[in-house]
């Protein structure tokens, strides 16, 4: 089951011990343990039932009926080379699984086509610190590179795709990494965005909205460059920007 369009508003509640804290949504999540924001745990319970491979392994897990994803902070670029996930520590409302959790249940409030968060976990080593965070998994569904190495899709399906964008702009939501990695279609073609690590809610002046587009394109090309086969042309890029101008 996909997350449903109206969803009950979040019900934090906070789990401590010693060196961890955990934030959790009782609504979603019952007996809570901090165990569950750790892939062996649900490995030895045999609740893991796909992966995906980024800059670490990302679980889906299914259990009573629910279908979670848990995914590790890793660091990216220069610095992920020496220091794979460690994090200068501040306070808990200040690391990355926090504001990321935060964020989508204020996507979430406005009915924006998010997942919804489940709980994240800090664990804390003096200076630094290391983060998880379980969401709700958009089933049936594949992003949208895996869907164009396999066919073309329609004119009007990549005008729902910059509309869909479009409605995260016009609530001046930010996403630190928009690519076609982290574009989902769903059985009934509706369209998600995942992955909102270092996103924000911002002012609508600047140029972030244009640079988040022009992400976008690099990684059409990008991939493009990579693998021939892709069915993506630049007018299909022309478009996505038909439906992210539409009223």
């Amino acid at each position: 089951m996909n997350p449903s369009t109206f969803v009950k508003p979040c019900s934090k509640k906070v789990h401590e011990n010693n060196n961890i804290f955990c934030v959790y949504d009782e609504n979603e999540v019952e007996n809570f343990s901090e165990a569950f924001l750790d892939s062996s745990y649900w490995q030895k319970n045999n609740h893991i039932v796909g992966t995906a491979q980024g800059r670490g392994t990302t679980w889906f897990i299914e259990v009573n009926n629910k279908s979670w994803v848990l995914k590790h902070y890793y660091r990216g670029g220069l610095i992920g080379k020496f220091n794979k996930d460690s994090y200068l520590f501040s306070k808990n409302a200040n690391t990355r699984a926090a504001k990321e959790f935060e964020l989508l249940n204020q996507l979430c409030a406005l009915n924006l086509p998010v997942p919804k968060p489940i709980a994240y976990r800090i664990t804390n080593n003096g200076l630094f610190y290391k983060a998880d965070i379980l969401t709700e998994r958009v089933c049936n569904a594949q992003d949208l590179i895996s869907l164009l190495m396999k066919q073309s899709i329609s004119s009007t399906l990549w005008q729902r795709i910059g509309k869909t964008i479009k409605s995260f702009h016009d609530h001046n939501v930010y996403h630190h990494d928009l690519n076609i990695h982290n574009i989902l279609i769903d059985d009934q073609e509706k369209i998600w965005i995942i992955d909102f690590d270092q996103g924000e809610i911002r002012s609508s002046s600047g140029n972030w909205k244009q640079e988040n587009m022009s992400r976008l394109l690099r990684s059409f090309n990008k991939e493009k460059t990579k693998c021939n086969t892709i069915h993506w042309q630049e007018s299909e890029w022309e478009l996505l920007l038909a439906g992210y101008e539409s009223e």
